[in-house]
């Protein structure tokens, strides 16, 4: 059976793996960049703070996926629990690094500007210092996007969603007239979910980011 001929039979399952990892990723960066940026906001004043986020967001990343998934199985099972979290783990360090950056790198007479007019620390930090911050921070979502696509195909060895389970099972019958095939169509699909993702990424920041500050 040729690839074409394979994605015709197979263009159901496809999908509807595609489109749960899709979700996965999308529900677990959100977490990450919700947690990620509140670090940074409380971080970043201190040296010493910021930097401790960014060495245990670091730590976390160093752990191999698989001994990550392995070791919250006990915890909490099989299937989309150990998966989200360890997505979630695994965004963390590029938004934290990117929120503190970026809040660091706001101009001071600015801040200061806001807080002449009577601005209160919570409305200087919504409405001057994050929207400054923004495009650092996106950048560091954008990034972590596209490894969490990859490493959520590792899913597929806790029971978890997603087309890792396309290229563990072709990965499992080495040697089958549709083998390739099946690690062919995951690979691909993730290719093309973070090329997507990417390019949805680029068209946000087109709306959210100033021309002035994109410059």
């Amino acid at each position: 059976m040729s690839f074409w001929e394979y994605l015709g039979n197979r263009h159901q399952q496809l999908l509807t793996d595609a489109y749960q990892q899709a979700s996965l990723v999308f529900q677990c960066m959100l977490m990450a960049t919700v947690i990620g940026v509140v670090i940074g906001v409380v971080t970043y004043r201190s040296g010493w703070a910021g930097n401790l986020a960014t060495l245990g967001t670091s730590a976390i990343l160093t752990v191999p996926s698989l001994a990550m998934i392995g070791l919250l199985i006990p915890l909490v099972g099989l299937g989309v629990p150990p998966t989200v979290i360890a997505l979630t783990l695994y965004g963390l360090l590029p938004v934290v690094r990117n929120a503190i950056v970026g809040l660091r790198g706001v101009d001071p007479t600015l801040v200061d500007a806001a807080k002449g007019i009577g601005m209160s620390s919570a409305m200087r930090l919504l409405r001057v210092e994050l929207p400054l911050a923004w495009p650092p921070i996106l950048t560091g979502i954008r990034v972590s996007t596209q490894m969490l696509m990859g490493i959520a195909a590792i899913a597929a060895y806790a029971s978890g969603p997603g087309l890792g389970n396309e290229i563990f099972r072709g990965i499992a019958s080495l040697g089958s007239k549709n083998a390739l095939n099946q690690v062919l169509a995951g690979t691909l699909g993730i290719i093309v979910l973070a090329l997507l993702f990417d390019a949805a990424y680029v068209l946000i920041g087109r709306l959210t980011i100033p021309r002035g500050i994109r410059v």
